[in-house]
């Protein structure tokens, strides 16, 4: 996939590195409005498209549904996703039952539809590639690498088939390490969890009825994600567990001390479902394991800052966070409805679109919340991740009193959701754009 125009060199508002979900998101948002973007990735978008079901999934907020609407995608995805509508919070042990003391969410009781949807990975990718090649404002280079200059008058990045992009604004979506962020001299803290993520999807015999379940475990946090149910029909690794008994799937994120992940990602299948029935219970049935099994290091990145000279920074190339809440991608697509809101009034009035007032109410905007939660995530990983006994059970009693508070347990609600009091956003349907963790 290349850029429309391939032999012209280009003039635009906005230039976007990187096309995963933040960038392709942000990408999409701006060129909807009327705001002419350039997005360049070192890495071809088709091949992305894995046509077979692999287990990776995203956990969409309400909030973040919003945005995805706003910029065109969520029609686009050609999976359903899948309501969560319910969440279960306990403490627990692997191979023991889990705390009667434990915290219970239902949107219907909270008068809303759902918390958030489990959309597939390859499903994103789907819509995003279809709505990158169709905005006429958006012009795509993949794969393609830019060497990007920023002057105080504008950005100039020179591709590596040799044209030139002319923009107001360059904007890192480039992951955690951001080539942008080094060259512009921004540093970053750090923390390493000593935690390996390990992700899969599962089938199973009973209906998970739309409840995802965080298990805190003294190794990490484990939780349980629902999926859309399998069709038997068609020859796929889901349509033949559908056939044979497991109708039902869900994502699993499992986080394990770095030492140990090796020996259960070496797991036959079957010893490797055992343990995640030990860790989750047995309410879902027999299960097994549909797709692939994939690993990560856990650590948490802050930059110092957002923005430089006609730069902005957007997601993990910003932040990066313990995946306990599942907040990781909500909180890159909170950084895109705040810019793209900024960027598309300033272009309505005919303003510079990279000028320093717009990235500093960018900054104030967006890093007080990464840093709320960088610190949430953190201390909710010290603390679930500590097995001694009297914590253990201060912990427990207070998930507990949360559940018998209902005044609290709608303020953790709307914050899973993605909402909260703030300036409000037609990107998020007026419902916050700045939500706290």
């Amino acid at each position: 996939m290349t850029t429309r125009d391939a032999a012209a060199d280009l003039d635009l508002d906005v230039l976007v590195i990187g096309a995963g979900p933040v960038g392709g998101t942000l990408a999409t948002t701006l060129a909807t409005a009327g705001v002419t973007v350039a997005v360049v990735d070192a890495q071809a978008l088709r091949p992305m498209e894995l046509p077979a079901f692999d287990g990776r999934a995203y956990a969409v907020a309400a909030s973040s549904r919003n945005l995805l609407a706003a910029a065109g995608l969520w029609d686009l995805l050609p999976a359903d996703p899948c309501a969560i509508t319910g969440i279960r919070v306990s403490d627990s042990r692997p191979g023991e039952r889990a705390s009667p003391l434990h915290l219970h969410f239902d949107a219907a009781a909270m008068g809303e539809e759902a918390f958030g949807w489990m959309v597939e990975a390859r499903s994103l990718r789907v819509a995003l590639n279809a709505r990158l090649a169709a905005l006429p404002d958006l012009h795509l280079a993949a794969p393609m690498t830019a060497e990007v200059e920023r002057r105080p008058e504008g950005v100039v990045a020179r591709l590596s088939d040799g044209r030139t992009i002319r923009a107001r604004l360059a904007i890192s979506a480039e992951g955690r390490r951001s080539a942008l962020r080094s060259a512009a001299g921004i540093g970053a803290a750090r923390v390493d969890y000593r935690q390996s993520g390990i992700v899969c999807a599962i089938a199973h015999e009973r209906p998970h009825h739309g409840t995802a379940l965080e298990a805190f475990l003294p190794n990490g946090p484990f939780a349980q994600l629902p999926l859309p149910d399998a069709s038997p029909e068609g020859d796929g690794e889901r349509a033949r567990a559908a056939r044979e008994g497991f109708p039902h799937a869900s994502a699993i994120v499992w986080s394990e001390r770095s030492s140990l992940a090796p020996h259960f990602m070496a797991m036959e299948p079957e010893a490797f479902a055992r343990e995640v029935t030990r860790r989750m219970g047995d309410h879902l049935g027999r299960l097994r394991l549909v797709g692939g099994r994939w690993s990560y290091p856990l650590s948490a990145l802050q930059a110092m800052r957002f923005t430089d000279t006609r730069l902005a920074l957007v997601g993990d190339a910003a932040h990066g966070i313990h995946p306990i809440a599942g907040q990781g991608l909500n909180v890159g697509l909170r950084d895109v409805a705040a810019l793209a809101e900024l960027i598309i009034v300033a272009k309505a009035a005919g303003e510079d679109v990279g000028a320093p007032k717009l990235l500093a109410a960018y900054q104030a905007a967006r890093r007080p919340d990464a840093i709320l939660m960088l610190g949430a995530t953190h201390a909710l990983e010290r603390l679930f991740g500590n097995d001694l006994a009297p914590v253990r059970l201060a912990r427990r009693l207070g998930i507990a009193a949360v559940d018998r508070i209902p005044a609290l347990k709608g303020f953790f609600a709307r914050r899973a959701m993605g909402f909260a009091g703030g300036t409000a956003s037609g990107l998020l349907g007026g419902r916050g754009i700045m939500p706290a963790a």
